[in-house]
């Protein structure tokens, strides 16, 4: 008998080939194997007729191979077809045409005579129904056809050099030969009926669909409950580690606020509320700040710095570029400098501090602005209580790891106004507390969105010159810097030529990434300054750049 955690290379029966590609799955032991579950099922105890329509929605058939044809056009291309007929056809039964482009194995694998198993969508091809690059399956007549045919049918994720056919098999072998302990439940019996290894049984081969359906929820409701109790043991962990109070008693913030010229919305109060008492816990701060562009959420953030900094601790500040890095350097010295706060600029290409420390002998800066390179060795804290990661989502989590997995652990304010799913899932799930700003500054400008088609260019055009003539500024952004044969998209560095002359005699820059810094600082300096009008650009000035 097996056991589900024993590997696979020990049964003796998978052939090696079969081995590794399982491998590239992730699949090494019996229980991966296990719970490597089918991503649809199909329901081969009986099929549909052949359609004469076509549709949008993809079925499953089966018939029999009467014709293969090859076709060659524009020199290399290739379409191979192979027409089926169902079974107990009839003289108003119609072919199904499937075909394959450029795809050279699959000759080799159908011939005339053969039953096939196709799943896809059928659609009008002139006056036949075809179905292009459909998945399919041969039906064979041997001792396993009960495996695979006239039954609700299992169909996996899979990979080259794994086929259906071959996967199916191997999981139907492991669960024929698997021992008959039961397999450690994930939930508790009064959330999920019956045992865990029958719902793995039943999900791979149902008896039916209402089985299938039953094994489903119980698998399902376990590994959501398994999920909650490790998420909540990492937030017991979390709340544990060693971390210590980073707030100070308010007199830098109550100083900075007064010297602010506006006044703060409602929603930014009640968040700065919710975040100095992070602050004065004992446990360190998790905490999500989302709000709009617009709405005051880096104001937040230095109120959260600055009491930090008061109870003697270092703050960093991260954010995803370099031209963004050095926007909120020079806004944290623009407010900063005056209540007498060190800064430091580290970045891959520019360092730079601010001289005016809070206390004579502090050599340390008490904030520290930059990029990735804060991640690096070179760059060293000498208390570091609080990080603050602008706009989030474009660090990975091992990159965010490095500056947070502290000891003593630091308190960590994630920014962002576009969460994306992963931000969210961690939200619903209990790793991070969540701060919204709701509520937009009063007096703020109107923002207008409007899409206009190609053929409306030249009235773009003439509306974008009376902008500039009354002394505006403008972005022209595009997703990529250099043209690519795989994406039908416009890229910067081709058009930039083309805006230069639409503009003309308005002066434009093209900025990217692979820009040099000191050229790239320098071109951002030149339109924050008003000497050019225009900049051609990619989405590395889209994250929070204020011009």
């Amino acid at each position: 008998m097996i056991d589900i955690s024993e590997k696979l290379e020990e049964l003796g029966w998978i052939p090696r080939p079969k081995l590794l590609a399982l491998r590239r799955l992730g699949i090494e032991i019996v229980e991966d194997l296990l719970t490597h579950f089918p991503r649809r099922h199909e329901d081969r105890t009986e099929f549909p007729k052949f359609p004469h329509e076509e549709s949008d929605v993809p079925i499953c058939l089966c018939g029999e191979v009467i014709k293969t044809s090859l076709r060659r056009f524009g020199g290399w291309k290739k379409i191979f077809e192979a027409t089926l007929q169902e079974s107990h056809a009839n003289a108003l039964s119609e072919p199904l045409v499937c075909r394959w482009f450029n795809l050279h194995y699959v000759q080799k694998m159908i011939a005339t005579g053969q039953r096939l198993v196709v799943f896809g969508k059928p659609r009008l091809r002139g006056k036949r129904i075809c179905m292009d690059h459909p998945e399919f399956e041969v039906i064979e007549n041997d001792a396993e056809i009960s495996i695979h045919f006239r039954r609700i049918t299992p169909i996996y994720p899979a990979t080259e050099g794994l086929s259906q056919r071959t996967l199916r098999s191997i999981i139907y072998r492991l669960l024929n030969e698997l021992s008959d302990g039961p397999i450690k439940a994930l939930a508790p019996a009064g959330l999920v009926h019956g045992e865990r290894g029958d719902a793995i049984r039943a999900f791979h081969f149902p008896e039916n669909w209402k089985a299938r359906d039953a094994a489903r929820e119980h698998l399902v409701l376990s590994e959501f409950f398994a999920m909650q109790m490790l998420i909540g043991s990492r937030r017991t962990e979390s709340s544990i580690r060693l971390g210590g109070s980073h707030c100070g008693a308010g007199a830098l913030l109550e100083k900075f606020l007064a010297g602010l010229p506006f006044e703060l919305t409602g929603a930014q109060t009640k968040v700065i509320a919710e975040i100095r008492r992070d602050l004065a816990a004992s446990h360190a701060m998790n905490r999500l700040l989302q709000g709009d562009v617009g709405s005051g959420k880096t104001v937040v953030a230095i109120a959260a710095i600055l009491l930090a900094i008061e109870a003697g601790y270092q703050a960093t500040f991260m954010a995803p570029t370099q031209i963004l890095a050095e926007q909120h350097y020079d806004v944290l010295r623009r407010w900063l400098e005056p209540l007498g706060v060190h800064m430091a600029l580290r970045t891959a290409a520019r360092q730079e501090e601010s001289f005016l420390p809070l206390m004579v002998a502090d050599e340390n800066p008490n904030v520290l602005i930059g990029t990735h390179a804060l991640l690096y060795d070179t760059v060293s804290f000498s208390n570091l209580g609080l990080v603050v990661i602008d706009e989030q989502h474009k660090f990975g989590v091992a990159q965010r790891a490095r500056l947070t997995a502290r000891e003593p652990a630091p308190d960590v304010l994630v920014m962002t106004a576009t969460p994306i799913p992963r931000t969210l899932t961690m939200t619903v799930y209990g790793d991070l507390d969540v701060s919204i700003i709701d509520e937009m500054p009063r007096n703020r400008g109107k923002i207008v969105t409007a899409v206009r088609d190609e053929s409306k260019l030249g009235e773009v055009l003439s509306f974008l010159r009376k902008q500039l003539e009354a002394g505006r500024q403008l972005y022209v952004i595009y997703p990529l810097i250099d043209e690519s044969e795989k994406l039908d998209v416009k890229a910067a560095a081709a058009e930039y030529e083309l805006w230069r002359e639409r503009l003309r005699p308005y002066p434009c820059e093209l900025i990217h990434g692979r820009v040099p810094p000191e050229e790239k600082q320098k071109i951002m300096e030149r339109f924050r300054g008003g000497d050019s009008s225009a900049l051609i650009s990619t989405t590395v000035i889209e994250v929070g750049v204020d011009i």
